[in-house]
């Protein structure tokens, strides 16, 4: 996907995540995020608005000290706010992205063409994953295209998990296949005692196959959503390792 279509997926993913807000409240709970309530996904994802925003406009070369960091974000408003602090913040990343030079240098985490394609994407996607956080706090389904879909699994799998494969470490060596069925487009996940090595492509042999429509995937894969819908053929034991150790966590 383009940069452009990455910016405009983070603003319909925002100005849905606001509408999902304002109907859940902010004391309802998050199935999908145990343990938070609305306040706190919104409290969340504000903040890493605000983040994000700091390395764009001001192609931070280096990641933010803590007190940087605090000063970029301010300080957290009282409820009554809280929901427009966060369109305030969205709007903002929105406008730097679009803004942005396409040669714009600046600090980065994952693998990406360039440090703006590497913040278009990832915001756009940790808009939409917590906007289905959002959904299931108010019991309403959410989905992606599927183009949207293909490139937040690509981006889970290559870029995540080949800096943090080491967390899917299992003491025999189990190969996961994931297919979208209605796009040309697989990857192989093979997990060992050392971590996952993780390319694209369907392998010549798995021990679990798990297939669906590229937004289905796309959303099982970051645990938003059952597979019980979903073809999965051979050992579910090998989903299961998945589900339970490929966790992304904010530190």
């Amino acid at each position: 996907m383009e940069i452009g279509q990455h910016i405009d997926a983070l603003e319909r993913a925002g100005l849905d995540f606001v509408d999902a807000a304002e109907k859940a409240g902010l004391d309802a709970a998050v199935p999908t995020c145990p343990e938070w309530t609305v306040r706190d996904l919104v409290q969340h994802v504000g903040y890493v608005h605000r983040w994000a925003t700091a390395y764009v406009r001001d192609a931070r070369p280096a990641v933010l000290t803590d007190d940087e960091e605090e000063g970029a974000v301010g300080p957290m408003p009282a409820d009554a706010d809280l929901v427009a602090w966060f369109q305030e913040g969205h709007v903002a990343l929105v406008d730097q992205l679009r803004a942005a030079p396409a040669d714009l240098t600046c600090w980065h985490f994952l693998p990406a063409d360039s440090p703006l394609s590497f913040w278009a994407r990832r915001q756009a996607h940790e808009t939409i994953v917590h906007r289905a956080d959002l959904h299931a706090a108010i019991g309403q389904p959410d989905g992606v295209d599927r183009d949207l879909g293909v490139d937040g699994i690509d981006e889970l799998l290559m870029a995540f998990y080949a800096a943090r494969g080491r967390r899917l470490r299992c003491d025999e060596p189990a190969v996961l296949a994931v297919e979208a069925a209605d796009a040309p487009h697989s990857w192989t996940v093979r997990m060992g005692p050392t971590g996952a090595d993780i390319t694209r492509g369907t392998p010549t042999a798995a021990d679990c196959t798990l297939r669906g429509p590229a937004s289905d995937l796309y959303l099982a894969l970051w645990n938003r959503r059952t597979t019980t819908d979903l073809h999965v053929h051979g050992d579910e034991a090998v989903l299961a390792l998945w589900r339970e150790r490929a966790t992304i966590r904010w530190t």
